[in-house]
């Protein structure tokens, strides 16, 4: 190591993070090269070479010059490294410690920190450890400022993403706010409607290669072009996965879903998948590209496809038969009836037997049948037939003149006022706490009041619109079915998911008859376009 006296080579390193952007001028990098190198020629130093990273937190090692300097270092080019302050070599006092006390002297070199007064040629330089602490928790202490911001603004449903999803394009206004891009969001839109229409991501994915759709990844370097093209193979062509998690996205229908990952420490670059129920999400920040419909359909879709790899049963009704007596979910069961694929039994029973439902079930063709049935007497009728079952509807509408429509309706607009209710509740917690400012926290207020009082609209205009309109609207969209299927030859995934929203299963009944016993069941079938459900009693 040169002498302290000593004419020797020196190098500058500089450094400056985003972090430091509202320090002002005092850290900028013209300010340290100043300052260095009025400090080298008062004390006589060569200055051989010059390491700048600008943009790099103190944090991370693996800084590009940084590295630089180090293998320079290796090649014995210089005898002193000039710094500002120990601040600007690193943020995390172990690795900057380190550095100190065994890097640099290992290697004959003298660094010097000139704001700190810190030249490790001199014996003095006990107090650097503490300043290393002291650098770190205020790394930390900014690392967990930036991320209560980050969460302010989720909490707020403000996009924080580097590159909007595909489908939309960040708001020219508002980096913060999602637009529909309308190309991506053409293709959005055709994607979600095969899946509705049983197609299976797999078959989504090929027709859109065929078809010369370029995917996400790819999308994404035409809408940005200084982006550099992603060379794997995976990325360049559709997956059946990125159609799935394309699928399940709550973003096409308006809402923000982010805080999916957190960060193990501010140190490391390794990050945790969080659990749903640990998401920020927030609903209706952005125009949907699906209606609400439409995406619950096609995750009715997915949850239903239970089928045999194999290929050796398919069950069409998975997802849709559920029990009369108890209200869970009939699953398929082995048989010994000749000629039967499968059975369908109460799931309940399946699990904790008597004690959660009766033994009961139905064979998988006798509900076939009887679903098949059910749809071509209530699905394939002429216009005349449509007029009879309408009269017929009419006269139970009367009965309940809201309806079974409306009451779902209402159901589904009191549970969403009752999450509003409670999202202002947390606000204000939120605010008590002081979690949230001033600033974020009346424009959420009164975004929230916004919606509540909207959605109390919608709830009286449900409760009131019993009369002529209702049922004009009912008969429409019951002809508009009633042309589109003229006739049903077999089921199938999408007629099933399209035209029916539940069927339940009672516990059979065996009766004596002429021909021997029969089996009698009761099958209540909720076709979406019915504002009634459809009883049968079905003899197998």
């Amino acid at each position: 190591m040169c002498e302290v006296t000593a004419a020797c080579r020196a190098v500058l390193y500089l450094r400056l993070s985003r972090d430091d952007d509202n320090l002002g001028e005092s850290k900028s990098i013209q300010n340290q090269r100043s300052l260095l190198q009025g400090y080298a020629a008062q004390h006589g130093f060569t200055i051989v070479g010059e390491y700048v990273d600008d943009g790099w937190s103190g944090t991370r090692f693996d800084r590009p010059r940084f590295q630089d300097m180090l293998r320079d270092m290796e090649q014995h080019r210089f005898e002193v490294v000039l710094v500002k302050d120990l601040s600007r070599l690193g943020r995390d006092y172990i690795q900057t410690g380190r550095y100190l006390e065994l890097v640099f002297p290992e290697h004959g070199v003298r660094l010097i920190a000139v704001g700190d007064g810190i030249d490790t040629a001199r014996a003095d330089t006990d107090l650097a450890p503490f300043r290393n602490v002291i650098n770190e928790m205020y790394a930390r202490d900014t690392s967990r400022k930036i991320r209560g911001a980050l969460h302010t603004k989720m909490r707020a449903g403000k996009f924080i993403g580097n590159f909007a999803p595909y489908g939309y394009q960040k708001d020219p206004q508002d980096k913060n706010h999602l637009i529909p891009d309308e190309r991506a969001a053409a293709t959005v839109r055709q994607i979600f409607a095969w899946a509705a229409a049983g197609k299976r991501p797999a078959e989504i994915a090929r027709m859109l290669n065929e078809r010369g759709e370029p995917p996400p990844a790819v999308y994404r370097t035409l809408v940005h072009p200084g982006l550099n093209p992603n060379h794997s193979s995976k990325y360049k062509v559709w997956t059946s996965v990125g159609v799935s998690r394309m699928l399940q996205d709550v973003v096409y229908l308006g809402h923000i879903a982010q805080g999916k990952t957190d960060k193990v420490s501010f140190k490391s670059k390794k990050t945790r998948e969080k659990r749903a129920d640990e998401w920020i999400i927030v609903p209706d920040c952005h125009e949907p590209l699906v209606c609400q419909q439409t995406f619950d359909a096609v995750q009715r879709q997915r949850s239903a496809r239970r089928c045999d790899r194999k290929g050796a049963f398919s069950n069409l009704f998975s997802g849709l038969v559920f029990c009369l007596d108890c209200g869970k979910a009939m699953s398929t069961v082995g048989t010994r009836k000749k000629g039967s694929a499968a059975s369908l039994a109460c799931g309940a029973y399946k699990l904790r037997g008597t004690a959660a439902c009766s033994n009961h079930f139905i064979s998988y063709e006798s509900l076939y049948h009887c679903v098949l049935d059910a749809v071509r007497r209530y699905v394939c009728l002429s216009e005349q037939d449509c007029d009879a079952l309408f009269e017929r509807l009419q006269h139970r509408l009367r009965l309940d003149e809201r309806g079974r429509e409306a009451g779902r309706e209402r159901e589904r607009l009191t549970q969403e006022l009752t999450r509003v209710q409670r999202l202002v509740a947390q606000l204000y917690e939120d605010r008590a706490a002081g979690k949230i400012g001033e600033t974020n926290f009346y424009p959420l207020l009164e975004r929230y009041e916004r919606k509540t009082a909207a959605l109390q609209q919608q709830i009286d205009a449900v409760q009131s619109d019993c009369g002529a309109q209702s049922l004009q609207r009912l008969q429409e969209r019951l002809r508009a079915i009633i042309r589109r299927y003229t006739d049903v030859e077999e089921l199938t995934p999408s007629l099933l998911f399209e035209l029916i929203e539940r069927i339940e299963v009672g516990q059979g009944t065996y009766e004596k008859t002429e021909k021997g016993k029969v089996k009698r069941q009761k099958v209540i079938i909720h076709f979406r376009f019915l504002p009634v459900p459809c009883e049968i009693d079905w003899i197998e």
